[in-house]
């Protein structure tokens, strides 16, 4: 009796593993239908499991990263930004060819572009999240630079920054005695404007003006480092 069932749960496993085989077959050879309209008149491709028409990389077509950035470079948005900080540079009468400039939180890096579109050879940008080739990444509050390496540290975000201090700090820090820090926040003056010159523990107050920039009205705020000099 024993021998009898024995040989009848041998007969099963046989068949299931037969089943569990010819599955695994079909599988393999055929591309999985879940994903494919039933009235779309397309022929299946030879693809082997898993790949199948529900596959990213068969819906999104490839695109070179350099036109990509080519298309946003010539858009009217970006050279319309591009063209704002041109004019807020060349009003602040603080640059030349040879000023080496470091961007802080320089996003997708119109401010880069501005100033090197001006013949400002030497501009570094900085992110959280790089934007090559005009910014790179780094932390704002750890910048990766040497003390004194610039002339002029600029930033648009300072406000954004999650640690103020330590974010004016580091832009002290990377520029040369005698150099400026530039930023620039949504329209203000009189205790607002001091609270920001404030943070820059180093730095002398030079001034501040109300200016536009991409089409809002924003205060300049300008610091020179290590001395009492006005510009």
């Amino acid at each position: 009796m024993e021998k009898h069932i024995e040989n009848f749960l041998n007969k099963v496993s046989l068949v299931f593993i037969t089943i569990a085989t010819i599955t695994l077959l079909y599988l393999y050879l055929h591309t999985p239908e879940t994903c494919i309209p039933p009235n779309t008149p397309i022929t299946k491709p030879h693809l082997k499991f898993p790949s199948s028409t529900c596959d990213p990389s068969l819906n999104r077509p490839y695109i070179d990263p350099d036109k990509k950035r080519l298309k946003l470079w010539s858009s009217k948005s970006w050279l319309s930004q591009v063209s704002s900080f041109t004019t807020f540079f060349q009003s602040s009468n603080i640059l030349n060819n040879k000023t080496k400039v470091l961007c802080v939180s320089a996003g997708a890096g119109h401010e880069v572009m501005a100033l090197k579109n001006m013949g400002v050879s030497d501009v570094t940008g900085v992110e959280i999240v790089d934007s090559l080739p005009l910014v790179k990444r780094a932390d704002p509050n750890n910048l990766p630079f040497f003390d004194g390496v610039f002339d002029l540290a600029f930033s648009a975000h300072l406000v954004e920054a999650l640690f103020p201090l330590r974010f004016a700090g580091e832009m002290e820090r990377t520029v040369r005695n005698g150099g400026v820090c530039m930023v620039v926040v949504e329209e203000c003056g009189g205790e607002e404007v001091d609270a920001i010159a404030g943070l820059f523990r180093k730095s002398m107050f030079v001034g501040a003006e109300n200016v536009t920039l991409i089409g809002m009205r924003m205060t300049r705020i300008i610091m020179r480092v290590g001395v009492s000099s006005s510009l």
